[in-house]
């Protein structure tokens, strides 16, 4: 039972990173914009959060660097794509291959350093109930931040009506425009706030999940967080739980060779981004459910007065 409840909370520690960075790339495409530079923004994100830290000694501080500079750098994308009209996939491409090669060069002279161990967190009373306690209870504020984010972001969406705006932005843009909704600056905004969670999500890698800075340590996690957007159907609440779902499966491959289970390496390594493919092939075999949630003017410019 003890195996099981470090399993559940190592899966809630590696889901939290892909949780955050969906939720943020959600609310990008929930107006309508498509961002495939996550990975990028994820990288740039975890050295400036990294540096940040080995400077001021502050992980606060090291949140906010990351989230400043993917928010500075999500400006440009969306400067790009919503006033400039470039292409969306393109441009995203092109930010995750810019937050590449920028991480690299600007983290050369901190693969030296390594951050302090974090003391245990544990949440009074709660974290010391058998089972639960270690499964639950014992999680980086941010694990449940990202559980509050998402319930935050059900009620925005389909309870208040700056949430319904961003939504008729995303379905229709030209309707919204002749109500006199600023969709160009809406969009922005809200590429902008996306990009600054993926940033948080980049932070959380290098500063607490494994606290030091090596070279492409965010390992593709940017394009599942994005596939996880559509693997929930648009949904922050099953964005959430497909991301506890591909942390377990990160998870399990370290379990399974503490348990001696004679499994090659390559395989247990592959086996998140297997699982990746495996569920984008199952929702691909129903284009029209895709279709029915998805927002519908996803990855398509707005000319105003066109």
């Amino acid at each position: 039972m003890e195996s099981v409840a470090l399993l559940i909370a190592a899966s809630l520690n590696a889901g939290t990173v892909l949780a955050i960075a969906a939720l943020g790339l959600l609310i990008n495409e929930k107006v309508g914009v498509v961002n495939l530079g996550a990975e990028g923004l994820m990288l740039c994100g975890a050295l400036a959060g990294f540096a940040a830290v080995v400077h001021f000694g502050a992980h606060p501080l090291g949140f906010l660097a990351g989230m400043g500079v993917a928010a500075l750098l999500s400006l440009v994308f969306g400067w790009l794509v919503i006033y400039l009209n470039t292409n969306q996939y393109a441009t995203g491409l092109a930010l995750s291959l810019f937050g590449a090669g920028l991480s690299a060069f600007g983290g050369q002279p901190y693969t030296q350093y390594k951050l302090p161990e974090l003391v245990a967190p544990h949440v009074p009373l709660l974290g010391d109930l058998p089972f639960l306690g270690a499964a639950l209870f014992r999680q980086h504020a941010l694990v449940y931040a990202a559980v509050a984010l998402a319930i935050g972001l059900v009620w925005f969406f389909d309870r208040t009506r700056t949430g319904l705006v961003l939504r008729s932005v995303g379905e229709n843009p030209e309707s919204a425009h002749a109500l006199g909704y600023p969709v160009r600056r809406i969009r922005l905004l809200a590429v902008v706030v996306g990009g600054a969670l993926c940033g948080l999500a980049g932070a959380y890698v290098s500063t607490v999940y494994t606290p030091l800075w090596v070279e492409g340590m965010i390992a593709g996690k940017g394009w599942i967080a994005l596939a996880l957007t559509t693997f929930a159907t648009w949904r922050p609440a099953r964005v959430l739980l497909g991301a506890y779902l591909f942390g377990g499966v990160t998870m399990l491959q370290f379990h399974l060779q503490g348990m001696g289970v004679q499994v090659p390496s390559q395989f247990l390594t592959m086996m998140p981004y297997l699982a990746t493919i495996v569920v984008l092939v199952l929702i691909s075999r129903s284009p029209l459910w895709i279709r029915t949630h998805m927002p519908q003017s996803l990855g398509k410019p707005f000319y105003p007065g066109s």
